[in-house]
């Protein structure tokens, strides 16, 4: 391939064999397209080839996954155009808002608008480089990956695509972690506060100081432990 260019969000175009070839968008190409179609166009030396048509096909059980994340505000931000949206709707009736032929920074601004305006702590899920800048955007990033050893977008979560459907519970449990963190910080402070109080006194001996104090970050990792074990145990069955 020679003399080969990139239009970013439109095609390609390079001479193979002496012929130029153009592969793209339809407007690229000099075509028309249909507004409910999927499609990527071909031309060579200026002569349309033909086109390639593409569908969507969503995961298993994506329908009991946004009727389980009925309590939260939920955007679709798609790069396609509208063909999906009734499909769309049928999987996800609770949705807010779906917008179609979404750039990189259209989805990154969309993000924006919802922190800055709203006042909401977003989590964006993404499986591609397109959402790249909306994963760093968004306060929870989630890389949605099927090769989880292949490379994904910068984010704060790599989920795996064949259990994208446990959204709800991976939710929940992190929810459940920052509980249980905060009880470990009142236990923690229990123990200084007491600690404190009878050291200034003078009634607790360096000895016993020396006793007590791992005591307390030994129950601290127990309860943690124990918490973390009961919470995640309601929702995964433990083999071991």
């Amino acid at each position: 391939i020679e003399q080969f260019v990139e239009t970013a969000g439109k095609g390609y175009v390079g001479n193979v064999r002496g012929k130029t070839y153009k592969i793209g968008s339809a407007t690229f190409i000099g075509q028309t397209s249909k507004n409910l179609e999927t499609a990527v166009y071909v031309s060579s030396d200026g002569a349309f080839l033909g086109k390639y048509i593409f569908t969507n096909e969503y995961r298993n059980n994506m329908s009991e996954m946004f009727s389980e994340l009925r309590e939260y505000p939920i955007n679709i931000l798609s790069g396609d155009n509208s063909s999906e949206e009734a499909s769309l709707k049928t999987l996800a009736p609770n949705v807010a808002a779906m917008k179609f032929s979404q750039s990189p920074e259209d989805k990154l601004n969309f993000i924006k608008i919802l922190q800055d305006d709203d006042k909401r702590k977003v989590a964006m899920l993404g499986d591609g480089l397109n959402d790249a800048g909306a994963l760093k955007q968004s306060n929870v990033g989630i890389a949605v990956a099927d090769d989880t050893h292949s490379f994904t977008p910068s984010s704060d979560v790599i989920m795996a695509g064949d259990r994208i459907n446990e959204l709800k519970k991976y939710l929940d449990l992190s929810k459940d972690a920052v509980k249980i963190v905060k009880f470990t910080f009142a236990i923690s402070l229990f123990y200084n506060v007491i600690g404190v109080s009878v050291a200034v006194t003078g009634h607790l001996s360096p000895l016993v100081a020396a006793i007590l104090m791992p005591i307390s970050s030994i129950s601290v990792v127990i309860f943690t432990s124990l918490a973390t074990w009961i919470r995640s145990a309601k929702y995964f069955k433990i083999n071991q």
